[in-house]
This record gives structure tokens, C-alpha cells and sequence, in this order.
């Protein structure tokens, strides 16, 4: 079932295939221990994940894309699957739950991917390390927070002439319209919205696109818990 809806939707390799099948298989055995994901067959998987993750991905706006950051990436979404889908990445997978990260640590050994760290950590302090601060082409996020305190996150990561890219649901509407002073105040440009539709789903989601145009604010990001407690507005 994985295979056949993937198959249908996204143009893979057999090698990408197998990675899918793989990582599906070692999601679902792990979220027996911790928990990863309540979407566990694998129709939902395929559609949920693995191409909303995939969504994310704009084949002309990052042509020249090498390095970037999945800030919150859980079980690996959309870190994981931009890995299999565009190999030549470097990546970033960035989680505050260290049972995550050692899962993520896993799955990248058993598909020895290249050029994929795990990182357990803040993005609230790493953003604040000279070697992840404005270092990076792509910053993306899924589900992680509003947009407007996610931006906080990201928009550090991204170096001047990069993009962060943030994967949002039905009110993403709502959610651009009270980011916009956050996302200027960090740096960031013109807010993009594109609509995504999935396979056999009825509702409507988006990718936000926005682009770096000048340097974040030393400040910024605020120290953990202060960016969801006070949103900058």
C-alpha cells in the first residue's frame, strides 16, 4: 500500500522505495515505545507524511539549496523524507526530546544516510551558536507552532538570501496576517503563501515561504518559553 500510493504521487527511485519502506517500518515499531506519530498505516502515512512532507519542497526556489534545517522535526517530518527525496542535501534535524532524537540517530545509521546530524537541542539557544546562526539555505518546520513564534525559531537559522519555509493548516490565513511585524522585525521578507491539496483529502493546507533579507537581530530568538508566552506583534 506505502509503495503503490508513493508510486502514484512522487517519481522514485527503487532505492527510494525501500528508504520509505524502511523508515515507515521503523516508525511504527518505535512509537510502541515512545511516542512518534498516531498515524500509523500506511496509506496515512504515505499521504500525511511522507508527501505533506514533501510539499515543502519548491524545485525552482531551491535549485542551489545545500544546507537546511528541520527546527521541531519529531519523528523525522519533513526532515526525513527531503533526505530520501533530494539526497544531495545536507540536513539538520533539530528536536527538544532526546528519545526523538536517538530514534532519528537510528533510522539515518540503518539508511546510512550522508550528510544528516541529529541534534538534541533548543532552536531558542542553538540559533544563538555561531556555527548554526545565519548558516543556512533552507529552515523548515511542521506543525510546530503559530507562525508568528515559529518565525522566531527559524528566521535566525536562515542566512541573508535564504528561506524559511513553514507547512501550515486551514488557518493559515489567520496566521500570516498577525506574523507579518514578527517576520520583519527578524529579518524576513514578504510573507508567501502557496495552497497544497494532498491525495483524497478534502481540506485545504499551505506552505509559507518566506525570504531573508537582512540579518536577524542578536536578540532574537528570545530565551525558550518567552516567544509562545509573548509573540512579537
Amino acid at each position: 500500500m506505502l509503495r503503490e500510493i508513493l508510486s502514484e504521487n512522487l517519481n522514485l527511485s527503487a532505492r527510494q522505495f525501500e528508504q520509505f519502506e524502511f523508515f515507515y517500518r521503523a516508525v511504527i515499531s518505535w512509537n510502541e515505545k515512545i511516542n512518534l506519530t498516531a498515524l500509523t498505516n500506511a496509506e496515512d502515512f504515505a499521504v500525511k507524511h511522507v508527501i505533506d512532507s514533501l510539499t515543502v519542497w519548491d524545485e525552482n526556489k531551491f535549485a542551489g539549496v545545500g544546507k537546511v534545517i528541520d527546527v521541531g522535526t519529531g519523528a523525522g517530518f519533513p526532515g526525513i523524507p527531503l533526505k530520501i527525496f533530494k539526497p544531495e542535501i545536507e540536513i539538520v534535524l533539530l528536536d527538544s526530546l532526546d528519545k526523538r532524537v536517538k530514534f532519528l540517530k537510528s533510522v539515518v545509521a540503518e539508511l546510512n544516510l550522508s550528510g544528516v546530524e541529529c541534534i538534541h537541542g533548543r532552536a531558542e539557544d542553538l540559533a544563538h551558536d555561531k556555527n548554526f546562526r545565519e548558516c543556512f539555505d533552507l529552515v523548515t518546520a511542521r506543525a510546530v507552532a503559530r507562525l508568528s513564534v515559529i518565525a522566531e525559531y527559524c528566521l535566525p537559522f536562515a542566512k541573508v538570501g535564504g528561506t524559511f519555509a513553514a507547512m501550515k493548516g486551514k488557518n493559515f490565513r489567520e496566521e500570516i496576517a498577525e506574523a507579518g511585524a514578527a517576520v520583519k522585525i527578524l529579518g524576513g521578507g514578504e510573507i508567501q503563501s502557496v495552497e497544497k491539496n494532498l491525495p483524497n483529502l478534502p481540506d485545504i493546507r499551505a506552505v509559507i515561504y518566506v525570504d531573508k533579507k537582512k540579518s536577524t537581530p542578536k536578540n532574537f530568538p528570545r530565551k525558550a518559553g518567552v516567544p509562545a508566552k509573548n509573540p512579537l506583534h
